[in-house]
């Protein structure tokens, strides 16, 4: 998806469009004020400051009297001065009028342009936020082959995420407005990433009263938040301070481990991945043994009965039942294959399960 917004200096180079008429416009009537002025003194032999001050008169068409007598020459001079003076006035002024109406024009033309290609999105990611974490989720979704649609109501952010390839909304994601011109009700997922804890709480009662099927994940500031984001309707709610403080002390601990799973959920780093998958009726994976699917290069890791009851590492013998959803590892282009495969897709299905720290 490439970039449709404007550069870093658009609004720059706008400014300096719109200059640019307006200094030669300037310059244009000086001009036309010293040929004037000269003009005067050569046919009709006045000082330079008497010939000015007709051609200014003139030029601007106050009908002061004339300083002097004019004889034909000078009349028709005067009549030159006039036409010319109408000419370089009202045509600069209709050549600033044109750009602007232009760029207005241009702008329009873009916000339908991507009004159009929101529209004809489906199964999509929604990001509510394009600060520090928002601007992270919505690089890490499109790496991994999603299709994004950034919503906020700052112009700096918009046009930082339309810089990076991004489409985006303007407006507050509480609105119901905002979220359907983003298309949340043919969404597959939102990612509620303001700075704001109220604003966060706002955005998934919006969007979970819009799209009950969305899966939600809420950005929470502080540890109490996280229980009202899951009662709001959010599937996962995340406090990034606690998750960095726990990523530190793992890497303090299993570094390797840590790396290891990091290296598994980057598609671009390894040659396998891991990945949630559902065992549709009559899909691969339905009726089929743990020792099946080995041969068949997926191993699975656990089997997830319910929010925060899994089942690790399943015996070979072990039949994956129609509709289980199961922790699985192999080579990333199976995965891949398996995931586009299946008609459930791989986000989880699990309602309210916090991320937070597990007890003891």
């Amino acid at each position: 998806m490439g970039p449709l917004g404007r550069r870093d200096d658009a609004q720059p180079a706008t400014r300096e469009r719109t200059s640019r008429p307006v200094l030669g416009w300037v310059l244009a009537v000086l001009a036309l004020a010293v040929i004037g002025a000269l003009g005067y003194m050569v046919i009709e032999g006045w000082s330079f400051m008497d010939g000015l001050y007709m051609a200014v008169t003139t030029m601007t068409t106050v009908g002061f009297r004339e300083v002097h007598e004019l004889d034909w020459p000078g009349r028709i001079w005067t009549m030159v001065m006039a036409l010319s003076a109408i000419g370089v006035i009202f045509g600069t002024v209709g050549v600033v009028a044109e750009n602007v109406i232009t760029d207005v024009a241009s702008g329009r033309r873009k916000a339908k342009r991507m009004s159009r290609m929101i529209d004809q999105l489906r199964g999509h990611f929604v990001v509510c936020g394009f600060g520090r974490v928002g601007s992270m989720v919505a690089r890490e979704l499109l790496e991994d082959g999603q299709k994004v649609v950034v919503i906020d109501i700052r112009e700096d952010s918009l046009q930082r995420a339309e810089d990076a390839g991004y489409l985006v909304v303007h407006g507050d994601g509480a609105t119901d407005e905002v979220l359907r011109r983003a298309g949340v009700e043919r969404a597959k997922g939102l990612v509620s990433a303001i700075d704001s804890d109220a604003e966060n709480v706002y955005v998934t009662l919006t969007a979970r009263s819009m799209n009950p099927g969305l899966f939600i994940v809420g950005r929470a500031g502080a540890e109490n938040v996280i229980s009202k984001l899951i009662q709001a309707g959010a599937n996962r709610a995340v406090s990034p301070y606690t998750m960095a403080g726990r990523r530190i002390v793992n890497l303090a601990l299993k570094p390797g481990v840590v790396e290891f799973i990091d290296a598994a959920l980057t598609r671009d780093q390894l040659a396998f991945s891991m990945e949630e998958v559902v065992a549709d009726p009559g899909g691969s994976l339905a009726e089929r043994t743990v020792g099946e699917l080995r041969g068949r290069g997926i191993l699975t890791l656990a089997v997830l009965h319910a929010p925060g009851d899994f089942e690790p590492n399943p015996p070979d013998s072990r039949v994956v039942a129609a509709g289980e959803h199961l922790i699985v590892s192999g080579a990333t282009a199976m995965l891949d294959t398996l995931v586009r495969s299946s008609p459930s897709g791989s986000p989880s299905w699990q309602s309210g399960i916090a991320d937070t720290p597990a007890p003891g």
